[in-house]
C-alpha cells in the first residue's frame, strides 16, 4: 500500500441552514464538523520543507463555513457534506479523498452524536 498523508480539522462548529430543524425554525442549526483530507505525501519531510508542500488547515475550515453560500437551505445534511468535499477537490488537485463527519448538535437530547459521515474519492 502507498503512503498517505491525512490532514484533519476536528470538532469545528458552524451554523448552517439544513434539515427539518431549519425548515421549521427558519434558523440555521449548529453543526460540528470533522474533516479529513487524504493527500499523497512527499517521500520525506525535513525541517526545510516549505509550507506549499502541504495543505493549509484553514482551507478545511473555509470549506465548512464561508464556502457554504449564506442563506442557502441544504435540505439534506448529506448535501452539506457533499458541498464541503467538492469545495476541497476544486481548491487543490493534490487532494485524493475527503471524509466529512457532521454531528447535528441541535437535536441531541442525551449528549448522543447524531449525524452522518460522507467519504468521497477524487474521480478521474
Amino acid at each position: 500500500m502507498d503512503d498517505s498523508l491525512i490532514l484533519e480539522v476536528a470538532d469545528f462548529e458552524h451554523d448552517v441552514l439544513t434539515g427539518i430543524y431549519s425548515e421549521e425554525t427558519g434558523r440555521p442549526q449548529p453543526l460540528r464538523f470533522t474533516i479529513k483530507v487524504r493527500m499523497k505525501p512527499l517521500r520525506r519531510y525535513d525541517p526545510e520543507t516549505s509550507l506549499d508542500h502541504s495543505k493549509n488547515y484553514m482551507d478545511l475550515k473555509f470549506a465548512a463555513s464561508e464556502a457554504l453560500a449564506e442563506g442557502v437551505h441544504f435540505k439534506l445534511i448529506e448535501a452539506v457534506a457533499d458541498h464541503v468535499c467538492e469545495t476541497l477537490f476544486v481548491q487543490d488537485k493534490r487532494i485524493e479523498a475527503v471524509t466529512v463527519k457532521i454531528v447535528k448538535l441541535a437535536i441531541a437530547e442525551a449528549d448522543e452524536k447524531i449525524g452522518i459521515t460522507l467519504h468521497r474519492e477524487r474521480r478521474g
